[in-house]
């Protein structure tokens, strides 16, 4: 029998993973170190000043990881990571077109991609085109041989909310009670 130290360790290379997180947790915080080698952070929860900082804390290099800064306020960052223009949570042909270019930094076989928090996305647009958007960035990538990982608030959404987006992910993990 083999006991599992960490949820993530089943997370291989273009591994979809549905995270479940109570509501202030950054799944940031749930990740392994090795994330933190080569990292890309769509970030619609904190600007890139608390990205990194939440990096820095993790003991990871800033210079290893990118954010697209997701928020509906200008964002004034001049600091170690690397970021694309923020782009307003309304506006998920922009998210996507900035994840697109952001991806390339991201190496196969070795790379992350989190996207720190699905529920936003949802109080400024469709439950069906945020879906879209979801599935699109967990398919660009699996194709990247990158592990992804889509933190949803589960006790903030109906159950057909939640099943739309578990539906498209390899795995679900369940950080609610740690």
């Amino acid at each position: 029998m083999t006991t599992e130290r960490d949820p993530f360790d089943r997370l291989t290379p273009g591994t979809q993973a549905l995270v479940l997180t109570p509501s202030l947790r950054s799944p940031l915080s749930t990740l392994p170190p090795a994330a933190f080698e080569n990292l890309l952070v769509v970030s619609t929860t904190r600007p890139p000043v608390k990205v990194e900082q939440f990096v820095r804390d993790r003991g990871g290099d800033p210079n290893k990881v990118g954010v697209v800064p997701v928020s509906g306020s200008p964002v004034d960052y001049d600091g170690a990571l690397w970021t694309t223009s923020v782009v307003h949570p309304n506006d998920l042909t922009g998210i996507h077109d900035r994840f697109e270019r952001a991806l390339v930094h991201v190496k196969p076989g070795t790379g992350w991609v989190v996207f720190d928090n699905v529920n936003v996305l949802l109080m400024y647009a469709e439950r069906s085109a945020v879906g879209q958007l979801v599935d699109s960035v967990a398919a660009r990538t699996r194709e990247r041989a990158a592990r992804g990982v889509f933190a949803l608030v589960r006790d903030a959404v109906t159950d057909s909310t939640y099943e739309r987006f578990g539906g498209g992910m390899d795995l679900e993990v369940d950080y609610r009670g740690h």
